[in-house]
Order: structure tokens, then sequence, then C-alpha cells
């Protein structure tokens, strides 16, 4: 498919914008929310002590989905699917920093696997111990999903955005279960969809495909975002306060210049505090989408690296790939 000179630039803006937000944000994981003057930079850290400019599972997990999606043609299958678990397994025995619900699941579906005479875990496996977790604690709305929806706007570019939504949201399923989360993750991905294409931030522009009573929840989630600050979204390892917080500071950021948004939407996302790394990513997904490859600072470009081995151009490569 081609696309345009902007579009090129918007597209590579999404995984980069993405682990740029949670570089910057892996070394306040988890602390409170800082003032507005307060100076952020990409100092290392955190719960595993990263190396500045280093993401974190975020990004690692994206890269995950995005590798697998590239495997089947850009399209979510069962040979994706079972990627993407096979995958996170291998890299979640050894990753510094995995969240809860994700290790548990994953752990479920190779325990699943070993007992069946298996080495590796499948797909099936892991929506079992999702659903089985959910059923069990009630609680598997965590913001896991959301942190590596971004590529699958990429992968369904030239699809209609309703597809994107179904596709995030079966992905999301493979680790956590709940609806909210599936939710969060569609609409999500239909705005970076929208963003790549148009250069217009549009978070609602998913709600139609929302049952109408679970719209306007997330109308009312959305208004609420639009209206108040990161920092007052601090249960932010829940799916909803991580999709508001990184909302709120795409909606309430200054720009620097008029026009540079990138760079003080994640600095006013990981200020919000708690889930730093987590919040930032998902907001820089959305604002990369919007922004550009080209909005991102080059000190940044850099700097920023991580697992498997990777760098910014590499990530670059994989969103122009995915993109078509």
């Amino acid at each position: 498919m081609a696309h345009s000179v902007q579009v090129k630039d918007r597209i590579r803006g999404v995984l980069t914008g993405m682990a740029a937000g949670d570089a910057l944000g892996a070394g306040y994981e988890f602390n409170a929310p800082l003032p507005e003057s307060a100076k952020i930079s990409m100092i290392g850290g955190g719960l595993g002590d990263f190396a500045p400019g280093e993401w974190t599972d975020d990004t690692s997990m994206a890269i995950v989905v995005a590798q697998g999606l590239l495997d089947s043609n850009g399209k979510l299958d069962g040979d994706a699917s079972n990627y993407m678990v096979r995958e996170w397994a291998k890299w979640a025995t050894n990753a510094p920093d995995v969240g809860n619900q994700t290790r548990a699941v994953l752990a479920h579906a190779q325990h699943v696997a070993s007992a069946d005479g298996r080495a590796e875990p499948t797909a099936d496996d892991a929506l079992a111990g999702s659903e089985q977790i959910h059923r069990r604690t009630g609680r598997s709305g965590g913001n896991g999903s959301l942190m590596r929806t971004a590529p699958v706007a990429l992968a369904y570019l030239s699809e209609p955005p309703a597809a994107a939504f179904e596709a995030a949201a079966a992905i999301s399923k493979l680790t956590h279960f709940d609806d909210e989360a599936a939710e969060a993750c569609g609409l999500w991905t239909v705005a970076i969809h929208h963003a790549v294409l148009t250069g217009e931030l549009d978070i609602r522009s998913g709600l139609a495909m929302l049952e109408p009573e679970r719209a306007q929840a997330w109308e009312q989630r959305i208004h609420q975002a639009e209206n108040h600050r990161p920092r007052d979204f601090t249960n932010n390892g829940w799916v909803v306060e991580a999709f508001q917080g990184a909302w709120s500071a795409i909606a309430t950021a200054e720009p620097e210049d008029g026009n540079a948004r990138l760079v003080p939407v994640l600095e006013a996302a990981v200020r919000g505090g708690v889930d730093t790394d987590t919040v930032a990513a998902i907001a820089g997904s959305l604002i990369g989408a919007a922004s550009g490859f080209s909005s991102v600072p080059a000190q940044w470009v850099d700097m920023v690296h991580g697992w498997p081995g990777m760098r910014m151009q590499q990530l670059v490569d994989i969103s122009s790939e995915l993109a078509g």
C-alpha cells in the first residue's frame, strides 16, 4: 500500500513513541506523582534496574505482538497467537519486570503444556489460564494488554477500524480476560489507526464499535480524563485508569512550541506517577501516531534500546513492514 511521506512518518512514530515513553518512565515507576515543574529525563533504574534509555516489558511484549503478526502476513490467526504466547513465555523466564497478571497466565500455560508433554505453551493454554484466573479472582483488568496493543493498529492499517478493534481485543484476552481490558485495547488501537491515517487525535473514534451502554461508560471516562490531570489517575495499574492517565496526558499537556507534542505529553504521563513506564508507553504510541517519528528527539533516538537487542531503527523497520 502506497503511503504519503506524512503517513510514513506517523507509521514510524507509533512504536518509537511507545518505546520512548516506556524508557522515559522506567526510572520513575511506582513513585508518587511529581509537580508540574519537575524535570523528567531518561535516568534508568526502576524495578528492573534498567540502563538509561532502556525500554521495559511494555515494548518487549509489543515487539512479540508485532513479530507474530508479521509472520502471519499482518493478520491475527492461530499461528500468530501461538507465536505470541510461546515467545512471551520464553521472554518472561529471564525478564527483569513482568506484570503479575501476565506472569500468572504464562506460568499456567507453561504448566499445562508441560503436564501434556509439550515443551511450549499455545494460545489455547494461555486463554484457558486467563479465563480461569479471571473467574477465580474477578481481577484480570490490569494494564498489561493495553501497553502492548500498538502494533495491531499498524498491521491492520489497510483494514476497516473494526477489524483492528477485534484483533486487539482478541490479543488482550490471551492474558487479560476482563472485557474492560479488551475494550480499552480496541479503543486505543482504533485511535492509533485513525491518527496514523489522518494525523488527528480522536480517542472516541472506536466508541461506535461498543454496545451503547459500554460506549456511554467509556465516554464518561474519556470526559473525566480530559478534565483532570494524569496525577488524578494513580490507580493506573488498572487498565481503565491507565487509559485515562494516558489520554489525560495527551489532552492536557501544553505543546512546547505550538507544534511539538510528543515530549510534553510523555513528561506529563510520567509526572502522573505510579505505573509511569506503562502510562507513558500507552500515551507515546498514540501521540507518536499523530506527531510522527520526526517528533522524537534525536537524543532519544540514539539512547532508546532494549530486549531483544534492538534500537529505534529496528522499531522503525518493523513499523514500516507491518504497515505495508
